[in-house]
């Protein structure tokens, strides 16, 4: 059995996601031991992280930002891939979806312009509608 060509796209966002879960590590654990916080249990996670520079959280808030939306196209692109839809126009806006995502990671953990990580969120969810629009034809039977 061949693999529906939408599951290239899904793939790759998972195994950047796994990047950024790496560079998340890569950058927290230094400035942890460089700041000397005590990771006691007692005090909420959040209020320990909020001690670390703002570029070290850059990434982790990143990499929760893959575990948001990223869950709706992953859902959406299975569909496609189960009903044999996963390919044409539909394997198009998984690409672009997939590398505005990647562009949404690099502008948030380098240099968190807000205004240019929002317009690319909402440029990255134009594909993701369309996608799931496709969806939604496939599954309830629909023209057009």
């Amino acid at each position: 059995m061949e693999a529906s060509p939408i599951l290239a796209p899904v793939t790759v966002l998972v195994a950047w996601t796994l990047i950024m879960w790496l560079w998340m590590y890569a950058t927290r654990i230094p400035a942890i031991r460089r700041l000397n916080l005590k990771l006691d249990p007692e005090v909420p996670p959040q209020q320990l992280m909020a001690q670390l520079p703002a570029r070290v959280r850059w990434k982790a808030d990143n990499y929760n930002h893959l575990m948001e939306q990223p869950t709706l196209f992953y859902a959406v692109a299975l569909v496609l891939a189960m009903t044999e839809s996963g390919s044409g126009l539909n394997v198009i806006f998984a690409w672009f979806y997939v590398l505005l995502r990647i562009v949404h990671s690099l502008v948030q953990a380098l240099v968190n312009t807000i205004p240019v990580r929002f317009a690319v969120f909402v440029l990255s969810t134009i594909p993701l509608v369309g996608l799931t629009w496709a969806a939604l034809k496939v599954v309830f039977h629909l023209e057009g």
